[in-house]
């Protein structure tokens, strides 16, 4: 099996969680104690805490860049921040908490390893706290870690945290959400973010960027399931490469290796890969995310939108599948409606053919009456497409497993789905 990050050592992860739960002052923090902020970030947060009264430094400012969320003191868009250690890159989604965000939790989610879920101790687990997890379980996110914040408001009783720790534990397995792990933490105070703290001598687990440094993001999908989406066709037309012809594209999910058999879809023929190169440097095989040129041993007719698989392990081509949807705009969905679905490189005509149910996800309850899907709403849906895609299961690809839908008149992005056929 091969690991899947895009770089060796980097991290991406999302935050999420209530309203007030601290997710800024949590990446705030982890910022300030790595001392991974500039001085003149730190005197102006400083400047502007003082201005608002108040009594220590406001660390959520670091990441409330908006002039509206430093207003009311929450987060609104995806806000991202990078930052590094000795040991790792880090690339942080801190996503909006209310419900009428949940698109915006989406968009973060979607590229990233690891989601950061935080929870109040004095309120433990909540709608928002089963709808954000949820989300996470959904894009199959590979580790989830729930931070326990606040614990300094409840004495750092280990009681307290032990019952939402149960909470967690129920709910993770409700929804066959892997590889969980809780952390109690006072992300204002700085307990157990980076430094190990005093105040909870009897937690024995590891601090939260300690586990962010150490969590392994490796197998993250079957390396059977190579998919090279064909971006743009490379024809120098010059003396020297008269005859050149390569694929530029990004690998994703597993690996392909020189001389590896190969089908192209949709002409469903076959050939071998000839040479892989990148920026001239000739290399023998590639990993998932990386971007390079392949050539082919025979002469095919591929242009942008086609795929490359493997031989021995291909997409279904799908002109009809189920699919769940997330609905990013503020029309909502129409039934029998015409969109543009593009998919990976690919853009074919789509009619949303149906709504099965809408999920309530904050009782997880699927609704077979309420066919309505507005802005913020998460359903499952049967498409229709003009010409064959093909497709994987989201858990085995999430690139050739996802599409976005298209407005055909204004080119707006209507939503996103994932296909779990």
């Amino acid at each position: 099996m091969e690991n899947n990050k895009p770089e060796i050592g980097l991290l991406r992860f999302t935050t999420a969680g209530s309203v007030d739960d601290g997710k800024s002052t949590l990446i705030g923090r982890l910022l300030y104690d790595s001392k991974s902020i500039f001085e003149d970030q730190l005197d102006n947060i400083t400047e502007t805490s003082k201005r608002k009264g108040n009594e220590e430094v406001d660390l959520s400012l670091l990441t409330d860049g908006l002039r509206a969320e430093r207003e009311q003191g929450i987060t609104i868009d995806v806000a991202y921040r990078y930052f590094s250690t000795t040991n790792r890159k880090f690339i942080i989604a801190d996503t909006p908490g209310h419900i009428q965000y949940t698109r915006n939790m989406v968009t973060g989610a979607s590229t990233a390893d690891v989601a950061v879920i935080l929870v109040d101790a004095r309120n433990g687990v909540i709608e928002q706290s089963i709808r954000h997890t949820y989300i996470a379980a959904l894009l199959n996110m590979k580790h989830i870690i729930f931070c326990i914040n606040k614990m300094d408001l409840v004495d750092f009783s280990e009681e307290r945290f032990n019952e939402i720790k149960k909470d967690v534990e129920e709910l993770s397995a409700k929804l066959k959400a892997e590889n969980i792990h809780i952390i109690p933490i006072s992300a204002k105070f700085g307990d157990n973010v980076v430094e190990k703290s005093e105040n909870l001598p009897w937690f024995k687990g590891e601090t939260f960027l300690h586990l962010l440094e150490t969590v392994r993001i490796a197998d993250d999908y079957d390396s059977k399931f190579a998919r090279f989406p064909v971006q743009y066709v490379i024809r120098p037309q010059s003396d020297e490469y008269h005859d050149f012809r390569g694929y530029a594209g990004r690998l994703t999910g597993g690996r392909m290796v020189v001389g590896d058999s190969v089908t192209i879809f949709p002409s469903m023929l076959t050939s071998r890969i000839k040479s892989i190169e990148d920026f001239g440097q000739d290399l023998y095989q590639i990993k998932s995310g990386e971007s390079v040129t392949l050539t082919l041993e025979d002469d095919i007719d591929i242009s942008r939108g086609n795929m490359i698989a493997l031989t021995d392990n291909q997409p279904k081509p799908a002109k009809e599948f189920k699919a769940t949807v997330c609905w990013f705009n503020e029309r909502p969905l129409q039934i029998r409606g015409k969109y543009i679905l593009r998919h990976s490189t690919n853009e074919v005509r789509s009619i949303l053919s149906s709504v099965d149910t809408k999920i309530n996800i904050n009782t997880l309850e699927k609704d077979t009456i309420d066919k309505e899907v507005k802005m913020n709403d998460i359903a499952n849906v049967s498409i229709k497409t003009s010409s064959p895609i093909f497709i994987d299961n989201y858990r085995n690809n999430p690139v050739s497993g996802s599409f976005i839908l298209i407005d055909e008149a204004t080119n707006e992005t209507m939503g996103a789905g994932m296909i779990y056929d």
